[in-house]
Protein backbone atom coordinates (compact mmCIF):
# COMPACT_ATOMS: atom_id res chain seq x y z
CA UNK A 1 0.00 0.00 0.00
CA UNK A 2 1.25 3.58 -0.97
CA UNK A 3 0.27 6.16 2.09
CA UNK A 4 2.44 9.34 0.47
CA UNK A 5 1.37 11.04 -2.33
CA UNK A 6 4.98 12.71 -1.62
CA UNK A 7 6.78 9.78 -2.28
CA UNK A 8 4.75 9.09 -5.99
CA UNK A 9 5.32 12.81 -6.70
CA UNK A 10 8.99 12.41 -5.87
CA UNK A 11 8.80 8.75 -8.60
CA UNK A 12 7.13 10.98 -11.22
CA UNK A 13 10.09 13.42 -10.97
CA UNK A 14 12.80 10.98 -11.31
CA UNK A 15 11.25 8.75 -14.27
CA UNK A 16 10.78 12.47 -16.05
CA UNK A 17 14.13 13.58 -15.16
CA UNK A 18 16.18 10.06 -15.51
CA UNK A 19 18.22 11.28 -12.42
CA UNK A 20 18.17 11.91 -9.10
CA UNK A 21 19.58 15.57 -9.59
CA UNK A 22 17.68 16.46 -12.15
CA UNK A 23 14.11 15.49 -10.05
CA UNK A 24 15.81 17.38 -7.16
CA UNK A 25 16.21 20.53 -9.09
CA UNK A 26 12.36 20.27 -10.31
CA UNK A 27 11.23 19.46 -6.88
CA UNK A 28 13.52 21.79 -5.14
CA UNK A 29 15.04 18.64 -3.28
CA UNK A 30 18.75 17.66 -2.62
CA UNK A 31 19.31 14.56 -4.93
CA UNK A 32 20.07 12.63 -1.45
CA UNK A 33 16.58 13.27 -0.29
CA UNK A 34 15.15 12.02 -3.35
CA UNK A 35 17.14 8.72 -3.03
CA UNK A 36 15.91 8.06 0.25
CA UNK A 37 11.95 8.84 -0.76
CA UNK A 38 12.82 6.46 -3.72
CA UNK A 39 13.82 3.69 -1.15
CA UNK A 40 11.34 4.50 1.36
CA UNK A 41 8.85 3.87 -2.17
CA UNK A 42 10.50 0.64 -3.06
CA UNK A 43 10.05 -0.88 0.68
CA UNK A 44 6.19 -0.16 0.58
CA UNK A 45 6.32 -1.72 -2.42
CA UNK A 46 8.56 -4.35 -2.01
CA UNK A 47 9.99 -3.60 -5.63
CA UNK A 48 13.04 -2.34 -7.23
CA UNK A 49 11.10 0.98 -9.07
CA UNK A 50 14.22 1.82 -10.98
CA UNK A 51 17.46 0.65 -12.01
CA UNK A 52 20.71 2.68 -12.59
CA UNK A 53 22.67 2.82 -16.09
CA UNK A 54 25.07 4.69 -18.14
CA UNK A 55 22.10 6.85 -19.36
CA UNK A 56 20.87 7.31 -15.77
CA UNK A 57 17.74 6.07 -13.86
CA UNK A 58 15.50 3.78 -16.44
CA UNK A 59 11.82 2.46 -14.97
CA UNK A 60 12.09 -1.38 -14.35
CA UNK A 61 9.27 -3.62 -15.03
CA UNK A 62 7.64 -2.75 -11.77
CA UNK A 63 8.33 0.99 -12.51
CA UNK A 64 6.41 1.06 -16.04
CA UNK A 65 3.51 -0.89 -14.21
CA UNK A 66 3.12 1.86 -11.44
CA UNK A 67 3.38 5.20 -14.00
CA UNK A 68 0.33 5.01 -15.33
CA UNK A 69 -1.09 4.42 -11.99
CA UNK A 70 1.40 7.22 -10.41
CA UNK A 71 0.56 9.67 -13.30
CA UNK A 72 -4.00 9.12 -13.00
CA UNK A 73 -3.56 10.23 -9.13
CA UNK A 74 -1.60 13.32 -10.11
CA UNK A 75 -4.20 14.26 -12.20
CA UNK A 76 -6.75 13.43 -10.08
CA UNK A 77 -5.54 15.90 -7.29
CA UNK A 78 -5.30 18.49 -10.14
CA UNK A 79 -8.58 18.03 -11.17
CA UNK A 80 -9.77 18.20 -7.24
CA UNK A 81 -8.00 21.19 -6.64
CA UNK A 82 -9.80 22.84 -9.94
CA UNK A 83 -13.23 21.47 -8.34
CA UNK A 84 -12.59 23.29 -4.94
CA UNK A 85 -11.64 26.48 -6.43
CA UNK A 86 -14.43 26.41 -9.41
CA UNK A 87 -14.93 26.96 -12.52
CA UNK A 88 -16.59 30.07 -12.45
CA UNK A 89 -13.67 32.28 -12.91
CA UNK A 90 -10.94 32.62 -15.43
CA UNK A 91 -8.09 30.20 -15.95
CA UNK A 92 -5.08 30.64 -13.38
CA UNK A 93 -1.48 28.83 -13.12
CA UNK A 94 1.33 28.59 -15.10
CA UNK A 95 1.15 26.28 -18.28
CA UNK A 96 4.01 25.50 -20.65
CA UNK A 97 3.48 24.76 -24.74
CA UNK A 98 5.62 23.69 -26.56
CA UNK A 99 5.54 24.42 -30.26
CA UNK A 100 7.73 24.33 -33.44
CA UNK A 101 9.76 27.84 -34.55
CA UNK A 102 7.64 28.51 -36.82
CA UNK A 103 3.96 28.54 -35.40
CA UNK A 104 6.09 29.84 -32.07
CA UNK A 105 7.09 33.05 -33.88
CA UNK A 106 4.16 33.86 -36.08
CA UNK A 107 0.95 32.81 -34.96
CA UNK A 108 1.42 31.66 -30.94
CA UNK A 109 2.27 35.58 -30.23
CA UNK A 110 -0.55 36.74 -31.04
CA UNK A 111 -3.21 33.92 -29.93
CA UNK A 112 -1.89 34.03 -26.69
CA UNK A 113 -1.96 37.46 -26.07
CA UNK A 114 -5.84 37.24 -26.55
CA UNK A 115 -6.17 34.61 -24.23
CA UNK A 116 -3.88 36.32 -21.63
CA UNK A 117 -6.12 39.59 -21.70
CA UNK A 118 -9.10 37.20 -20.96
CA UNK A 119 -7.27 35.29 -18.25
CA UNK A 120 -5.29 37.41 -16.69
CA UNK A 121 -4.28 35.38 -13.80
CA UNK A 122 -2.61 32.95 -16.82
CA UNK A 123 0.93 32.33 -16.73
CA UNK A 124 1.60 30.56 -20.30
CA UNK A 125 5.33 30.07 -21.31
CA UNK A 126 5.66 29.15 -25.06
CA UNK A 127 8.86 26.65 -25.69
CA UNK A 128 9.79 27.12 -29.35
CA UNK A 129 12.14 25.11 -30.54
CA UNK A 130 12.75 22.90 -33.83
CA UNK A 131 12.58 19.47 -32.46
CA UNK A 132 10.19 16.63 -31.08
CA UNK A 133 9.35 17.08 -27.21
CA UNK A 134 8.56 14.56 -24.80
CA UNK A 135 5.54 14.81 -22.98
CA UNK A 136 6.20 11.92 -20.50
CA UNK A 137 9.14 13.43 -19.48
CA UNK A 138 6.33 16.80 -18.89
CA UNK A 139 8.71 19.01 -21.21
CA UNK A 140 5.50 20.82 -21.49
CA UNK A 141 1.82 20.61 -20.65
CA UNK A 142 0.71 20.53 -24.34
CA UNK A 143 2.38 20.24 -27.92
CA UNK A 144 1.89 21.31 -31.10
CA UNK A 145 3.28 19.12 -33.69
CA UNK A 146 3.52 19.08 -37.52
CA UNK A 147 2.95 15.50 -37.47
CA UNK A 148 0.43 13.26 -35.88
CA UNK A 149 1.99 10.74 -33.21
CA UNK A 150 1.51 7.22 -33.83
CA UNK A 151 2.85 6.46 -30.26
CA UNK A 152 2.46 6.63 -26.60
CA UNK A 153 -0.01 7.30 -24.25
CA UNK A 154 -1.22 10.75 -25.51
CA UNK A 155 -4.01 12.29 -26.65
CA UNK A 156 -4.04 13.79 -30.63
CA UNK A 157 -6.47 16.50 -31.95
CA UNK A 158 -6.23 18.23 -35.50
CA UNK A 159 -5.64 22.22 -34.94
CA UNK A 160 -5.67 22.88 -38.94
CA UNK A 161 -4.55 22.58 -42.36
CA UNK A 162 -1.51 25.60 -43.63
CA UNK A 163 -0.02 26.39 -47.28
CA UNK A 164 3.79 27.07 -47.70
CA UNK A 165 5.14 28.59 -51.45
CA UNK A 166 8.25 28.70 -52.70
CA UNK A 167 9.33 32.70 -52.13
CA UNK A 168 12.26 35.13 -52.58
CA UNK A 169 12.75 38.67 -52.00
CA UNK A 170 12.25 40.63 -55.30
CA UNK A 171 15.82 41.93 -55.18
CA UNK A 172 17.11 38.09 -55.82
CA UNK A 173 14.35 37.42 -58.46
CA UNK A 174 15.16 41.01 -60.35
CA UNK A 175 19.03 39.59 -60.16
CA UNK A 176 18.64 36.23 -61.48
CA UNK A 177 14.91 36.12 -62.90
CA UNK A 178 11.91 34.67 -62.06
CA UNK A 179 11.78 31.00 -62.42
CA UNK A 180 8.90 30.16 -65.01
CA UNK A 181 8.89 26.75 -64.67
CA UNK A 182 10.14 24.14 -62.00
CA UNK A 183 13.68 22.92 -64.67
CA UNK A 184 14.05 26.65 -64.32
CA UNK A 185 15.15 25.99 -60.03
CA UNK A 186 18.02 23.95 -60.96
CA UNK A 187 19.62 27.65 -61.35
CA UNK A 188 18.84 29.39 -58.44
CA UNK A 189 20.50 28.86 -54.79
CA UNK A 190 18.27 27.56 -52.46
CA UNK A 191 17.74 28.42 -48.60
CA UNK A 192 16.43 25.33 -46.53
CA UNK A 193 16.60 22.79 -43.62
CA UNK A 194 20.26 21.15 -42.60
CA UNK A 195 19.71 17.57 -43.80
CA UNK A 196 20.78 15.30 -41.39
CA UNK A 197 18.46 17.97 -38.46
CA UNK A 198 15.44 17.71 -40.20
CA UNK A 199 13.03 16.43 -36.54
CA UNK A 200 10.08 15.51 -38.63
CA UNK A 201 9.23 14.20 -42.16
CA UNK A 202 6.79 16.94 -42.96
CA UNK A 203 9.62 19.83 -42.81
CA UNK A 204 11.24 17.84 -45.74
CA UNK A 205 9.87 20.09 -48.27
CA UNK A 206 12.22 21.02 -51.12
CA UNK A 207 12.14 16.94 -51.85
CA UNK A 208 8.49 17.67 -53.49
CA UNK A 209 9.13 20.76 -55.60
CA UNK A 210 12.70 19.48 -57.68
CA UNK A 211 14.97 22.43 -56.11
CA UNK A 212 18.19 21.45 -55.92
CA UNK A 213 20.47 20.75 -52.88
CA UNK A 214 20.50 23.27 -50.24
CA UNK A 215 23.25 25.91 -50.56
CA UNK A 216 22.13 27.69 -46.97
CA UNK A 217 21.23 25.64 -44.35
CA UNK A 218 19.67 25.88 -40.85
CA UNK A 219 17.69 23.67 -38.61
CA UNK A 220 15.63 27.22 -37.54
CA UNK A 221 12.70 28.15 -39.82
CA UNK A 222 13.04 32.11 -38.85
CA UNK A 223 16.71 31.97 -39.66
CA UNK A 224 15.76 30.69 -43.23
CA UNK A 225 12.90 33.39 -43.30
CA UNK A 226 15.53 35.87 -42.80
CA UNK A 227 18.15 34.80 -45.50
CA UNK A 228 15.34 34.90 -47.88
CA UNK A 229 14.42 38.82 -46.53
CA UNK A 230 17.80 39.23 -47.18
CA UNK A 231 17.69 38.53 -51.15
CA UNK A 232 20.10 35.36 -50.41
CA UNK A 233 17.71 32.76 -52.26
CA UNK A 234 14.57 30.51 -52.77
CA UNK A 235 13.32 28.86 -50.15
CA UNK A 236 10.01 27.38 -48.91
CA UNK A 237 7.95 29.67 -46.66
CA UNK A 238 4.80 29.50 -44.61
CA UNK A 239 1.89 31.24 -46.14
CA UNK A 240 1.23 33.05 -42.48
CA UNK A 241 4.94 34.53 -42.30
CA UNK A 242 4.27 36.39 -45.42
CA UNK A 243 2.34 39.18 -44.19
CA UNK A 244 5.57 39.98 -41.72
CA UNK A 245 8.22 39.85 -45.14
CA UNK A 246 5.78 42.13 -47.46
CA UNK A 247 9.29 42.63 -49.79
CA UNK A 248 9.02 38.73 -50.52
CA UNK A 249 6.92 37.16 -53.64
CA UNK A 250 5.52 34.21 -54.36
CA UNK A 251 7.33 31.68 -56.98
CA UNK A 252 5.41 29.54 -59.09
CA UNK A 253 2.63 30.14 -57.30
CA UNK A 254 0.13 27.65 -59.16
CA UNK A 255 2.65 24.63 -59.43
CA UNK A 256 4.11 24.72 -56.15
CA UNK A 257 1.70 24.21 -53.21
CA UNK A 258 2.17 22.19 -50.16
CA UNK A 259 -0.34 21.72 -47.70
CA UNK A 260 0.91 20.43 -44.12
CA UNK A 261 -1.61 20.18 -40.74
CA UNK A 262 -0.82 21.47 -37.21
CA UNK A 263 -1.62 19.02 -34.08
CA UNK A 264 -2.20 19.69 -30.92
CA UNK A 265 -0.62 16.68 -28.42
CA UNK A 266 -1.23 16.27 -24.59
CA UNK A 267 -0.37 13.55 -22.46
CA UNK A 268 -3.30 11.16 -21.93
CA UNK A 269 -3.40 11.62 -18.46
CA UNK A 270 -4.31 15.22 -18.67
CA UNK A 271 -7.61 14.11 -20.13
CA UNK A 272 -9.81 15.27 -17.15
CA UNK A 273 -7.66 18.40 -16.26
CA UNK A 274 -10.23 20.70 -16.47
CA UNK A 275 -7.90 23.58 -16.78
CA UNK A 276 -5.98 22.55 -19.90
CA UNK A 277 -9.08 21.59 -21.48
CA UNK A 278 -10.22 24.51 -21.30
CA UNK A 279 -7.20 26.23 -22.70
CA UNK A 280 -6.98 23.67 -25.01
CA UNK A 281 -10.05 25.04 -26.31
CA UNK A 282 -9.09 28.44 -26.08
CA UNK A 283 -5.58 27.51 -28.53
CA UNK A 284 -7.46 26.07 -30.88
CA UNK A 285 -10.09 28.53 -32.07
CA UNK A 286 -7.55 30.89 -31.67
CA UNK A 287 -4.79 28.42 -33.74
CA UNK A 288 -7.30 28.01 -36.84
CA UNK A 289 -8.53 31.59 -36.78
CA UNK A 290 -5.30 33.48 -36.88
CA UNK A 291 -3.20 30.94 -39.31
CA UNK A 292 -6.66 31.97 -41.62
CA UNK A 293 -6.59 35.46 -40.95
CA UNK A 294 -2.49 35.79 -42.18
CA UNK A 295 -3.23 33.06 -44.88
CA UNK A 296 -5.66 35.52 -45.76
CA UNK A 297 -3.17 38.35 -45.58
CA UNK A 298 -1.03 36.44 -47.91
Amino acid sequence: MIADWDDLRVFLAVARAESLSGAGRVLKLDAATVHRRIARLELQVQAPLFAKGPQGYALTDDGLRLLPHAEQTEAALAGAAEALVGQSGGLTGQIRLGAPDGCANFVLPQVISAISDANPELEVQIVALPRVFNLSRREADLVISVSRPEAGRLTVQKLCDYHLHLAAHRDYLARTGTPQAREDLKKHRFVGYIADMIFDKELDYLGETGAPPVTLASNSMPVQLQWLRAAAGLGIVHDFTLPFAPELVKVLADDVVLTRSFWLVRHAGDSHVERLNRFAAALSDGVRREIARLEGLA
